[in-house]
């Protein structure tokens, strides 16, 4: 097998299921809000920005790609080409479970604020830990990069 395809592989990964991950990620929240809009309608605001935090991951994976797309070369090495499919696996787990927690602790926040609880400061903050990991896989593929080597 060609290294370039191992490569591409891993890019796939990193993007699909950081994707995955968003879309599965904003769905939690978004039906807490259709239900918690029954009760309290004037949050929608509230429910729109928690709803769209896990969106984030699948950005992550997109941004990763554009880390790496120069190295996705005929001439790549077999160790480049291991080396972002492990990135690629890195960053699409990492975001899949970083999204999907994200969600639920933004749907349990739209749906105390559904019930007239002011937590949405509160929610952000929570929120914000899963997220963070989604952050790192970003900065660690931008450091695990200059490893790889001169682009062929």
């Amino acid at each position: 097998m060609e290294p370039i395809y191992v490569a591409y592989f891993g890019i796939v990964l990193m993007v699909a299921l950081s994707g995955i991950a968003s879309s599965y990620g904003v769905s939690f929240p978004a039906n807490a809000a259709i239900g918690a809009m029954k009760k309290n309608k004037g949050a929608f605001g509230q429910y729109l920005i928690l709803t769209a935090l896990p969106g984030t991951q699948g950005l992550y994976g997109f941004v990763c790609f554009f880390l790496l797309k120069n190295y996705l070369t005929p001439g790549i090495s077999v160790m480049q080409a291991a080396a972002i499919l492990g990135m690629g696996m890195f960053v699409g787990f990492v975001c899949l479970f970083s999204s999907l927690r994200q969600g639920q602790i933004c749907a349990n926040g739209v749906a105390a604020i559904g019930n007239g609880h002011n937590v949405m400061g509160n929610t952000l903050i929570l929120a914000a830990f899963p997220e963070l990991y989604g952050i790192l896989t970003v900065a660690a593929v931008f450091l695990l990069r200059s490893l790889l080597g001169p682009i062929m």
